[in-house]
């Protein structure tokens, strides 16, 4: 007996370390009240919240550049993301959908992208976004093991944070 009470308190607490993790908040921001999400996420959240419509149209209007859905293609089973962005932030609500549409035509393994809301002052629940210096989102790190390579910050320095991407990604050796 003493067993099974015991396997069935370990399930709970395992249950539970999987639990949400991320917080919800509402804001009121000019007057009005906006969902933002604080910690790891999905794009399968964004996607299936109808608060974030964005995120749907962006993947659908966007045409990946066939040069950047190659370099992924090419470098997918050696490289992964940590991602940052704001729900509340239109400079991750034009990239992270652009992003993710990339890495579906090039097969990538979402598995292999951390995706992590931060607030308005570019907190996470984990202090994560501070400890990797991410002052501005959207934010993506591309990293060959445990090996940063490069970020793209906001929509990159020359306004095609794709290219930008792919640039950094062709750093594997």
């Amino acid at each position: 007996m003493k067993k099974i009470i015991l396997a069935a308190a370990l399930s709970c607490v395992s249950i539970l370390s999987q639990a949400q993790q991320y917080e919800v908040a509402l804001e009121d921001h000019n007057g009005k009240q906006e969902k933002i999400y604080r910690g790891h996420i999905t794009d399968s959240l964004l996607k299936a919240d109808t608060t974030f419509k964005w995120f749907a149209e962006g993947e659908k209007i966007y045409e990946p550049r066939p040069e950047v859905v190659k370099t992924v293609k090419k470098n997918k089973e050696q490289i992964w993301f940590k991602v940052f962005m704001g729900t509340w932030c239109p400079d991750s609500h034009y990239v992270i959908p652009r992003f993710y549409k990339i890495l579906e035509e090039a097969g990538f393994d979402k598995e292999k992208v951390s995706l992590l809301a931060v607030d308005r002052s570019k907190k996470d629940k984990g202090k994560i976004a501070e400890n990797l210096n991410v002052t501005r989102v959207p934010t993506i790190i591309v990293y060959h093991h445990d090996t940063e390579l490069g970020r793209v910050v906001e929509y990159g320095e020359t306004g095609r944070f794709d290219v930008e991407l792919a640039d950094i990604i062709k750093k594997v050796k």
